[in-house]
């Protein structure tokens, strides 16, 4: 594919992303929450719901979806440092386990309870249960699924993360009074969120310290897709009729790579100015990659499918909200 092919879609993620940055500058939007990471998506879901988006966009939007997310992904670990990841520790990867195999298991239980194929169960499962779209995407070749159900699944995850992602700011408005700090949001929001992106709005929302620690739960829980994906395709290939057949696997190598820019941010090494400008290019990465995620979100897309698998992520999402919630009260 030629480069210049994924300029309009860029450019358009990229133009709603800058358009975002303005408003959250806005004081009233600022007081209010009003990230520009949200703003993008929120953005992104109206034009793409106004009208057919152009097909020409599509190769720029994957762009930003993917590589972009991931490169943003990488570029925050140098807000953080090696300290505050020991802080966390232990527990929090236990929260992070217990919340992942929970939330499949569910997801397994209550899709054959609704008759949903099991591949559908699958990919709604890891998309709810570990990171969003990237999750799905990352077991659809594992279990050698069609792109319609992974389509399908991916709208709902992003669906549902969308809504927590405004939700979570709110409930922590509510539940501060009564004794949550930034810290514990930060993880609640990190270990039962879909999207990585939509975790650092929604910790941004709240407070860079709340940010902090929802990044770092997060991206131990997206660690977690390794070994999941190991697990899944050994029990895959016991349900198939060619056992020695191998199913492929996706690692998710940004994962490491945001673990070494925390490791390059605790070093010291990198001047003031160079890590204020990446932390800017960040931002920007960020946003771009939340405003395409949002123009390729389809509400007729999710309505074709069926209530099933809505219905799914819908009670996924009110496991991880309720019962994540109750993991994370026990165990902080």
């Amino acid at each position: 594919m030629q480069k210049t092919a994924y300029l309009p879609g860029l450019l358009a993620a990229l133009l709603l992303a800058l358009a975002a940055g303005q408003l959250a500058s806005l004081p009233w939007l600022a007081a209010h929450g009003g990230s520009a990471l949200t703003l993008a998506m929120l953005g992104g879901i109206v034009l793409a719901n106004l009208r057919p988006l152009p097909a020409r966009w599509q190769p720029g939007l994957r762009l930003c979806k993917q590589q972009l997310l991931r490169a943003g992904i990488v570029l925050f670990g140098l807000q953080l440092t090696l300290g505050q990841l020991l802080q966390l520790g232990g527990r929090v990867l236990l929260i992070d386990v217990l919340v992942l195999a929970s939330t499949f298991g569910m997801a397994l239980w209550l899709g054959r309870k609704l008759g949903l194929d099991r591949d559908s169960c699958v990919l709604i499962g890891a998309g709810s249960a570990i990171c969003g779209a990237a999750a799905v995407l990352a077991t659809q070749p594992v279990i050698r699924a069609s792109g319609e159900r992974a389509s399908v699944a991916v709208a709902g995850v992003v669906l549902f993360g969308s809504i927590a992602m405004l939700l979570y700011p709110w409930l922590y408005g509510v539940l501060a009074p009564l004794g949550l700090n930034e810290g514990a949001y930060g993880v609640l929001t990190g270990s039962t969120m879909h999207e990585v992106a939509q975790v650092v709005a929604a910790g941004r929302a709240v407070g860079e310290g709340a940010a902090a620690n929802a990044v770092l739960t997060k991206m131990l829980r997206v660690m977690l897709l390794a070994p999941f994906l190991l697990l899944l395709a050994a029990a895959w290939q016991r349900r198939t009729a060619q056992p020695g057949a191998r199913a492929p696997i996706t690692i998710p190598w940004f994962a490491f790579g945001f673990i070494a820019a925390i490791a390059v941010n605790s070093s010291g090494v990198l001047v003031a100015g160079l890590r204020d400008s990446l932390l800017m290019l960040d931002r920007l990465l960020l946003a771009t990659a939340m405003a395409a995620l949002g123009l390729d979100t389809r509400l007729a897309a999710i309505r074709a499918a069926g209530w099933q698998p809505l219905l799914l992520a819908a009670l996924l999402f009110g496991w991880l909200l309720l019962g994540g919630g109750a993991i994370n009260w026990l165990l902080q």
